[in-house]
């Protein structure tokens, strides 16, 4: 038998490492596409965890857009799949590549194999456009890996057979507990001399398409409000690349005292940042996952949430984008003790880090049936 795992973003990369890792370890015959959607980002992650693509479709363009990066992730994937006839071709998650790899596989007649499947809003605009992307992959799999019950529970109300769903919880937590168990130090001078024992800092990240403009307008000034009510607070902002939020953010922090904005970190150096940090703040739908096992509180910037499991545990708490909303929920952890605590003692909903081998045994598993290679 053999296995193709494609991908092309840095959260990918992250999420896919430790099933890459448990493929290589079990000597299961496997290739590795890359579609590099997200190149700069995606290179930092490869070189992290050591994994060398035995195809790299290389689909990045300046000021690239949806129809050109779906349209070429299908083109160059197409020649790539015929000539491997992998017998599954595991994705993962709601992004672009996902989706087109994907639809490619379908067309030639490929099962796939969803990491990280069920999650939903049910609003196809926010996020966007991964809230279509995710619920499109699961229409086109055969296998459907949840990290939780509940995105189980939306499979099944989806239609899914029970049968194809496994609870797995999600391989980030197996990636991040790996990276946070090592020992480390910064790169960045900053961040060494930084004193996290008596500053509180609060760590954020915004790069979300549905964050553009107004919102990140408002949060950006949710920032400087916090940094000014409260002299204790030191804010890093690792400062995504994109054109559109690099200018926003200098345009209202730069020069703001105690707001630090810097170069974005690999993930190695982020989780040890996350790991020393007070409080986060971020749009991302990884941090919601990964921040509860480093006994971290999250308030996630965005008006809608895929992963309610965090909300429902106590590990995050859903601000929206509005300026004083941000404020006030900041404020309170940084002040009250109490809140804070209740946050930081709940359990991951996420997973206890074993969520690769999980994966890779239902894989080999449900290849070695005839019913599954049938289909």
């Amino acid at each position: 038998m053999k296995i193709a795992v494609a991908f092309g973003t840095r959260p990918e990369a992250i999420k896919m490492a430790p099933i890459v890792k448990e493929l290589t370890r079990r000597g299961v015959d496997f290739s590795i596409i890359v579609t590099g959607q997200h190149r700069e980002l995606l290179d930092q992650k490869l070189d992290l965890f050591g994994i060398k693509p035995h195809h790299d479709l290389d689909v990045m363009q300046i000021d690239q857009d949806l129809f050109q990066t779906t349209s070429l992730v299908l083109q160059r994937i197409k020649p790539v799949l015929a000539q491997e006839a992998p017998d599954l071709l595991l994705v993962q998650g709601d992004t672009t590549t996902t989706f087109a790899a994907s639809l490619a596989a379908f067309y030639l007649q490929i099962p796939i194999g969803h990491v990280e499947a069920g999650l939903r809003t049910w609003n196809r605009n926010n996020p966007y456009p991964e809230e279509l992307n995710r619920q499109l992959t699961t229409r086109l799999a055969s296998l459907h890996f949840a990290p939780t019950t509940w995105a189980r529970a939306n499979l099944l109300r989806e239609g899914v057979s029970a049968e194809e769903i496994h609870v797995t919880g999600n391989p980030v937590i197996d990636a991040l507990l790996d990276i946070a168990a090592e020992e480390y130090r910064f790169e960045n001078a900053l961040l060494n001399t930084m004193d996290y024992a008596t500053r509180k800092v609060v760590v954020m990240t915004v790069h979300r398409r549905e964050s553009f403009g107004e919102p990140m307008k408002r949060i950006f000034q949710a920032c400087r409000e916090l940094v000014e009510s409260d002299q204790s607070v030191e804010l890093i902002y690792p400062v995504h690349p994109n054109p559109q939020v690099k200018t926003m953010a200098s345009h209202m922090l730069s020069g703001t005292p105690r707001v630090h904005l810097i170069e974005p970190l690999d993930y190695r150096a982020f989780v040890h940042l996350m790991k020393q940090s007070y409080l986060i703040l971020t749009d991302s739908g990884g941090i919601q996952e990964e921040a509860p096992s480093l006994r971290k509180p999250v308030l996630v910037l965005r008006e809608t949430t895929e992963r309610p499991e965090a909300i429902e545990a106590g590990t995050a708490k859903l601000v929206g984008t509005s300026t004083a909303s941000i404020v006030s929920a900041a404020t309170q952890l940084l002040q009250d003790r109490k809140a804070y605590g209740e946050m930081i003692t709940q359990i991951n909903p996420y997973g206890d880090g074993t969520s690769g081998k999980q994966i890779v045994d239902i894989v080999l598993s449900a290849l070695s049936g005839s019913s599954f290679k049938s289909k």
